[in-house]
């Protein structure tokens, strides 16, 4: 039974009664597996993504009581799928006929470290958009340019050409060059990969900066870099055009949503370790109706206030950076404006060399 969760969430606890279809098939489900007749030969496998929405009685011993989580991949196992998806495709050599290194050879490891947060689907999407564009392209391999792109598809979307004028595309490399800056003088973040003002998505630009590696654990520290580099875009607006604008309004979520995480759920203020809880799912609405807010009103307040203290001292701190090195930021945005997308090694020439990060 796929997408178990259709048919198998929580049944209606609110004080509205009501004739749901739904939980009358659950009630079926659960008679059938667990009814008069024992039907030790049969076997229910079930999958869902949203296995805390599902019904006690489901979960309990002898119904589905062996549970699988299948997390996302780390660097082996991506390693690996890649491998699976890589059969039958025609793939770029690292190394030519006399045995020469080449610049466009496929790295295997490379490609597993560029895809962290990759599913084992965004990966095979990814091998098969890598072909289509080697295909438009006139090759008869596959090699990094494509994977790259590829990837970048996947993630961010195709890319589109926009009528701009030429004040939208000042603006917004100057916003993407806010990004950069502030990514490239916060010691906790990860390298800035890519810098452009191509539009993907609903996006006008991009400044993507993947993690090296598989990150487990997040501190107070980077989540604050964080914060400011989200913010770094608005911060480069104010300093250079005096001015707000609405293509901030991405970034201002996230940042947002970054502190509400380390406020509420991660103990990271001044409030101390308390978990202030996740908002209720919809399944929980019947719920509430019966109980009490277990938070008051003046802790709501607090919490408040501290979000907005965490997000203003990441603005503050993406400003300062932002003046500081206005004539970096003046540079970045001008071969923005110039080629439309920086890679890492010339953006890190364009700073005056590599950055140092601190794990």
């Amino acid at each position: 039974i796929d997408e178990i969760d259709a048919i198998g969430r929580t049944r209606s606890v609110g004080a509205m009664g009501g004739h749901d279809e739904r939980e009358q098939t659950l009630n079926q489900i659960l008679v059938e597996m667990d009814g008069f007749e024992p039907n030790a030969s049969v076997m229910v496998v079930a999958a869902t993504n949203r296995g805390e929405l599902l019904d006690s009685a489901l979960l309990r011993p002898g119904r589905f009581d062996r549970r699988v989580v299948l997390d996302l991949p780390d660097m082996a196992g991506r390693k690996d799928i890649l491998a699976i998806h890589a059969k039958g495709k025609p793939f770029a050599s690292r190394s030519d006929a006399l045995g020469k290194p080449t610049d466009h050879g496929v790295d295997w490891d490379k490609v597993a470290k560029r895809t962290v947060g990759f599913s084992g689907a965004d990966i095979e999407n990814m091998l098969n958009e890598a072909a289509i564009f080697a295909a438009r392209m006139g090759k008869t391999e596959i090699d990094m340019k494509d994977i790259e792109e590829a990837a970048m598809k996947v993630k961010l979307g195709p890319e589109k050409k926009r009528l701009q004028s030429a004040l939208d595309r000042k603006m917004t490399a100057y916003h993407e060059a806010g990004h950069a800056v502030v990514s490239y003088f916060s010691p906790y973040l990860d390298i800035v990969h890519r810098i452009s003002i191509v539009s993907r998505g609903m996006a006008l630009g991009y400044t993507l900066s993947p993690p090296e590696k598989d990150r487990l654990h997040e501190t107070k520290s980077h989540l604050i870099d964080e914060i400011a580099m989200t913010m770094g875009g608005r911060a480069a607006e104010e300093v250079i055009f005096h001015e707000m604008t609405s293509g901030a309004s991405n970034d201002i979520d996230q940042a947002t949503r970054i502190a509400r995480f380390m406020v509420m759920e991660f103990g990271m203020s001044k409030l101390g370790p308390v978990n202030f809880g996740p908002e209720r799912d919809v399944t929980e609405w019947g719920k509430a109706y019966m109980e009490q807010q277990p938070i008051s009103q003046e802790m709501l307040a607090a919490i408040d206030r501290e979000i907005s203290k965490l997000v203003d001292t990441g603005y503050k701190k993406a400003l300062a950076l932002v003046k500081k090195h206005k004539k970096k930021l003046d540079v970045v945005a001008a071969e923005l404006i110039k080629k439309e997308t920086v890679e890492s090694e010339e953006f890190e020439q364009l700073m005056g060399g590599p950055k140092t990060k601190t794990e």
